[in-house]
């Protein structure tokens, strides 16, 4: 059997931020404690810990049922993008296609993973104590009910809004704020080039008599 070498392409790229991002996750996870920040660059790029509930950049669902819905929401739009790069591989489309669509899907597993199974493989993470892997009293949480680990921070304008503005005036100003994964990273650049340069991702070449027209 005969793999599609743009096929060969988008797994390489899914296992590549897979492997990148679940080390960063697992390191971070076994070394910090919650909360725990380490200068990398000057005051604009820290590795800081912290967990979210499963949304990006620190956004949340409440609740277990919300949880819950979040985590079976990504598998389900996970499932759709990996039928959506198969079938553009097959279709021989632009290789930059090809490469957005394989970051946003390595994205999402990243960090389905992390919600699927943090929970039953970490124990808890606080401001006393750094998690283990495979601890003997069991994990800190079940199936889909994980946290997702979070370290890059890079609060790049540290400032105050003038006291003359309206609402804001005198608070504290920090840009940019949340704080993220490899994965997160991921999904954003896959989507940004998906936005800005929509017209030449979205056109299939013509020149791959090798690679099959019909799905």
């Amino acid at each position: 059997m005969v793999i599609n070498p743009r096929l060969k392409k988008a797994a390489f790229i899914i296992f590549i931020v897979l492997f990148l991002d679940q080390l960063l996750k697992v390191w971070i996870k076994t070394t910090f404690y919650m909360g725990e920040s380490h200068a990398i660059f000057g005051h604009w790029f820290y590795l800081h810990f912290t967990e979210n509930e499963g949304m990006a950049f620190g956004m949340k669902l409440g609740g277990n049922y919300g949880k819950l819905l979040l985590s079976l929401f990504r598998v389900v739009a996970v499932i759709i993008i990996g039928w959506w790069l198969y079938r553009v591989t097959k279709k021989g489309a632009n290789m930059l296609l090809i490469i957005c669509i394989s970051l946003i899907l390595a994205g999402a597993l990243g960090n389905i993973l992390d919600s699927a199974f943090y929970g039953l493989i970490f124990n808890e993470s606080n401001y006393l104590q750094v998690a283990t892997l495979f601890p003997k009293e069991g994990g800190y949480g079940t199936f889909l009910h994980g946290k997702v680990v979070d370290m890059l921070y890079f609060p790049i304008i540290e400032t105050r809004y003038p006291s003359w503005m309206p609402f804001f005036g005198g608070e504290d100003f920090t840009f940019f704020r949340p704080v993220f994964n490899i994965a997160d990273s991921a999904i954003t650049t896959g989507v940004a080039i998906l936005i800005i340069f929509q017209k030449k991702v979205f056109t299939f070449v013509s020149s791959h008599p090798d690679l099959p027209s019909n799905p």
